[in-house]
């Protein structure tokens, strides 16, 4: 059963919905919040962040569906549904996955929190001494910087932004003027914390809050003096935000970028959220004020923005309510030596992060900073936070002399404000700053440092790599799951100065040593991979492939991974988020298994192993398996060529997680995942395990 018809088509019900994979990865979030053995504090942190995936996934994705809606687009996914069906399935899911969402939160969370002396204060509750508290904290820190706005027609409906704070006051009643318009709108600015602890004196709990939104919808009548308050309704909209730059008609990426920056917080609405006691008169008052229909409305109990209690953990000093701190490891050939760059040329040395540190890369850019042997540092950035020691020691190695080259990604979406900071400073103390290539995101990780050495041989420039499958990033480093590679391999050395002339140069690709290389080599060398190991099975060889990623989307790879299936090739896919392939459907993919890890930690790193005749090749990777991986970005796969390390990947990195029978969701034929549960093995937590495996 071949995955493409006769006229080269694939077949729709070959593949599953990207938007509806989205949703069902949030699903995996929240059974983490509902899981009763993950710690209390870390199931409203996840809870939390189901939240925030929410917020980015309607910002972008349902937005881009409402755009194709808006354009009566009559174009086809490739699982066969119009932008209509999908929005339409998109809209039913989303409602049931955030109605959970709100009864989990206040049906088991807030409870248990309770039970543990962690509460959250709604304004019945309110003792005289904690109302008198809360509102001299009303007076003094919250309504100084209100502007409450009546609707008139001197006062239109204000600008509101995306993800705001947002009071809707229903009024009766005439001001000083005269007016009786019936209506005001209060943005709560985003200076005010959307939760505050109250003093300890104050409360039998060690730890009570109250909500923001408590205390204006306790004193929203100080706002309207003289007039009745007949309801007070929060409400949050969420706008499009994803910048468009026509990138051809663009003579300054950056200047453009700035430029568009501040509209994103005032893109097309495409969901408004509500508390639930809102009015049908101001519900449909809201809507219309955002163009929005009745599918775009959610109806919540609770905050309309449960992100911002994603504080809350790190606030309350309970150790026993989190999961237990580990320390990251340290690889033994870096223990051993004050310089990175000895350990480095006695051989090559992976790192395995969180479970690894991160500070050697820290340390390698520190150390190159400052080495007066060191003549030359180049690096790709993407995400790097607004506070990063990597882009510190840059400008020092600028201001000292050394020819510093940064090509930053300026399109990083949600990043785009602080990369352009970073890059004004580079070029302020002299480094080379380069945006790329127009159209193509660089998304690749690599950092090339060039040091004069001595040899045998004399005086010769050596050139030190890492390569990672992760940001320089050092917060999320010590959270994402992901592959680092240091090495002074002369030809890989040779493969990254030549990605990095591309990128600041011109001219045409070359034919790279060992890297594979998106737009380029990437795709096609997969696929190359994959074919090689059905021709194997065809022939009666052994023949194996497991690939880890964070989404698995390609129409040609989904097919060719079919056809290996088809040709007897025994194949793990380890896909945390969306994944469109249907695994186990006879006489297609009955050789194909699919699993999604979600635990403590996000899984990132991407792993592709082929047997490959009994050599065993595996690269780590950049990219997902997805077109605009392949196609619009600069990306890279790397080989770990020293046989010990490749052992190390392959144990770690994809075995550990084939064993997982804790946190490992398997997905049917028909795109649902299951938790996979077994009473007659041992537990086995792949991230517990490494966590233990590579501690100091």
């Amino acid at each position: 059963m071949s995955a493409q018809n006769s006229a080269g088509q694939y077949l729709p019900a070959h593949f599953l919905n990207r938007e509806l994979g989205l949703l069902a990865f949030n699903r995996r979030v929240l059974s983490q919040a509902r899981n009763a053995t993950t710690p209390l504090l870390e199931r409203l942190r996840f809870l939390c962040i189901v939240s925030s995936n929410l917020d980015e996934f309607f910002e972008i994705r349902v937005a881009g569906l409402k755009e194709q809606l808006k354009l009566n687009s009559i174009s086809i996914t490739t699982d066969g549904m119009t932008a209509r069906e999908v929005f339409n399935l998109v809209s039913a899911e989303a409602h049931a996955l955030v109605e959970e969402q709100y009864a989990l939160f206040n049906d088991d969370i807030l409870p248990n929190l309770a039970s543990e002396d962690i509460r959250f204060l709604r304004r019945a509750d309110w003792t005289d001494a904690q109302r008198e508290w809360i509102s001299n904290y009303f007076f003094n820190e919250v309504i100084p910087v209100l502007t409450p706005i009546g609707l008139d027609p001197s006062h239109p409906f204000p600008r509101v932004l995306n993800k705001s704070l947002n009071f809707a006051v229903e009024l009766e009643g005439k001001d000083a003027f005269g007016r009786s318009s019936g209506a005001a709108i209060v943005q709560a600015p985003r200076v005010l914390p959307r939760v505050i602890r109250l003093p300890r004196a104050l409360c039998e709990n060690e730890y009570s809050f109250v909500f923001l939104s408590s205390i204006l919808h306790g004193f929203v009548g100080e706002m309207f003096s003289g007039m009745k308050v007949l309801g007070c309704y929060q409400f949050r909209v969420t706008r499009n935000s994803d910048l468009f730059v026509d990138e051809e008609e663009v003579k300054n990426l950056r200047t453009k970028i700035q430029g568009e920056l501040p509209q994103r917080h005032f893109g097309d609405a495409v969901r408004l959220e509500v508390a639930d006691n809102c009015s049908e008169i101001m519900t449909e008052f809201l809507l219309a004020q955002f163009n929005l229909q009745e599918s775009d409305l959610y109806r919540v109990q609770g905050p309309v923005n449960l992100v911002r209690l994603m504080q809350v953990p790190d606030w309350v000093v309970r150790d026993d309510l989190k999961f237990q701190p580990f320390r990251p490891g340290t690889p033994k050939a870096l223990q051993k030596t004050h310089s990175i760059f000895d350990g480095i040329r006695a051989g090559d040395i992976l790192l395995h992060h969180p479970y690894q540190s991160f500070t050697p890369v820290i340390e390698l850019l520190d150390q190159a900073a400052s080495d007066p042997q060191v003549v030359a540092i180049k690096m790709t950035v993407y995400r790097t936070g607004t506070d990063s020691v990597l882009m510190q020691s840059l400008l020092r190695a600028a201001q000292s002399g050394k020819e510093v080259t940064v090509v930053v990604e300026l399109m990083a979406r949600f990043d785009e404000e602080a990369n352009i900071g970073w890059a004004t400073k580079l070029e302020e103390v002299g480094a080379h700053v380069i945006y790329g290539v127009v159209g193509y995101k660089t998304h690749a990780k690599m950092l090339m440092i060039v040091r004069r050495e001595e040899s045998s041989k004399g005086s010769i420039l050596r050139r030190y790599v890492h390569l990672g499958t992760g940001n320089y990033h050092p917060k999320t480093a010590r959270l994402y799951t992901d592959f680092g590679l240091l090495t002074c391999n002369e030809e890989i050395g040779d493969d990254v100065s030549e990605v990095f002339k591309q990128l600041t140069g011109l001219g045409h690709a070359q034919t790279l040593n060992h890297l594979w290389q998106a737009p380029f080599s990437l795709q096609q060398n997969i696929l190359s991979g994959i074919r090689d190991e059905a021709q194997a099975a065809l022939t009666g060889k052994r023949s194996r492939i497991i690939a880890k990623m964070n989404s698995l989307l390609e129409p040609e790879t989904i097919a060719t991974l079919y056809e290996a299936s088809q040709a007897g090739v025994k194949i793990d896919l380890i896909v945390r988020g969306v994944c469109a392939l249907r695994p186990g459907i006879p006489g297609l993919s009955e050789n194909i298994r699919v699993r999604s890890i979600v635990g403590r930690q996000l899984e990132h790193h991407r792993i592709f192993y082929f047997h490959a005749g009994g050599e065993g090749k595996v690269y780590l990777s950049s990219a997902d398996w997805m077109d605009r991986n392949f196609f619009r970005r600069i990306e890279l796969a790397f080989p770990v060529i020293d046989r010990k390390l490749k052992r190390r990947v392959i144990n770690e990195g994809l075995r550990t997680y084939l064993a997982d029978n804790v946190q490992a969701w398997e997905m049917d034929a028909n795109g649902k995942y299951h938790l996979r549960r077994s009473s007659r093995t041992k537990p086995r937590n792949a991230q517990s395990e490494l966590i233990e495996l590579l501690k100091p």
